[in-house]
């Protein structure tokens, strides 16, 4: 399996139900921070997106965005000045509670008027433990231009979205929350290629995968992360000196080699303790250590906790989950 899927299958992607809004005239609706990834597209007319301490990202018809960074923003008309935004959570529960129901349409302003705009947009969630692997080499806003060779893959999808939650239908929003997760992956492959394009790969790795060598330096890794890897050996295994890989891996990845080994070594262990009632020790050695007591250290240092403390949570959240699922 290739590191983008080895590292999407370990973060559990979850897609909440998406919304529709449909607006018209000058608008403009402040949203509190998410702390994962927000992905929609604009079916029709234009509008602006600006999270705190970011230049707006100005979307036309047919284009994508990913939003993240943990921030407060706001989405309204292309207007000059911009229009002072209202609260957007107040918008969606005065509509819906309008309608009496969990409608994914939301009506603002005139959408009946001449500049009307729709957009479609969703939640992803994931693993709050391996989160931190995708959203710390995702900028703030990116933007998937309809325009763009990379974009057409994204047309049948947003075209599914776009009837899904155009009105409420048996399994609607189930089947618009399977669309959001699909329309995730494929504007996050369409950004990529973007930025590979545009030499601007980033950091994190998201920014290693673009680099064929240091690419297939972390497929190695992700194949065998139990081996005892040196840095002379994931070198030679894609064809750089030592000094050189060293430096292009930190450069792009944002860490150290064996640093980004061994984090990636605690997630997978991480994920192990979740699934089942393995010991401490039996994953230790799963995973390369030679101790327990190693494994702890190395655990407590990426997770800020112990494995066995890591494991008793994760079991509480997941009766938790299962207790609110069951009503």
């Amino acid at each position: 399996m290739d590191p983008l899927s080895d590292v999407l299958n370990l973060l559990h992607l979850r897609g909440a139900s998406p919304s529709r809004i449909e607006v018209g005239g000058p608008w403009a609706m402040r949203f509190r921070a998410y702390p994962y990834v927000k992905v929609g597209a604009v079916l029709t007319g234009s509008c602006r997106l600006a999270p705190d301490g970011t230049a707006p990202l100005l979307l036309g018809a047919g284009d994508c965005y990913l939003l993240t960074g943990d921030r407060p923003y706001q989405v309204g008309s292309i207007s000059d000045p911009p229009v002072e935004p209202v609260d957007g959570h107040a918008v969606y529960q005065a509509a819906r509670a309008r309608t009496g129901s969990s409608s994914m349409v939301v009506r603002h302003g005139d959408p009946g008027a001449p500049d009307r705009t729709v957009v479609v947009g969703g939640s992803i969630e994931f693993d709050d433990v391996t989160a931190g692997l995708l959203l710390s080499s995702l900028p703030p806003t990116a933007r998937i231009p309809a325009g763009n060779p990379q974009a057409q893959v994204l047309r049948p999808t947003l075209q599914l979205l776009a009837d899904e939650t155009a009105e409420d239908r048996p399994g609607a929003s189930v089947m618009a929350a399977s669309l959001t997760q699909i329309l995730f992956l494929q504007a996050l492959r369409a950004y990529l290629e973007l930025a590979a394009e545009a030499g601007e790969s980033g950091t994190g790795w998201l920014g290693g995968l673009s680099d064929p060598q240091i690419g297939a330096a972390l497929g190695h890794m992700h194949q065998r992360p139990a081996y005892p890897w040196t840095v002379g050996e994931l070198a030679s295994a894609v064809g750089m000196s030592r000094s050189a890989f060293a430096l292009r891996f930190r450069s792009l990845v944002g860490r150290p080699p064996l640093d980004y080994l061994m984090r990636w070594r605690i997630q997978r262990a991480a994920a192990a303790l979740r699934g089942g009632d393995r010991t401490v020790a039996s994953v230790a050695a799963e995973w390369g250590y030679a101790s327990e007591s190693a494994f702890s250290n190395a655990f407590k240092r990426v997770t800020g906790q112990p494995p066995a403390r890591h494991r008793t949570l994760a079991l509480r959240q997941g009766e938790r989950e299962a207790a609110q699922a069951s009503g």
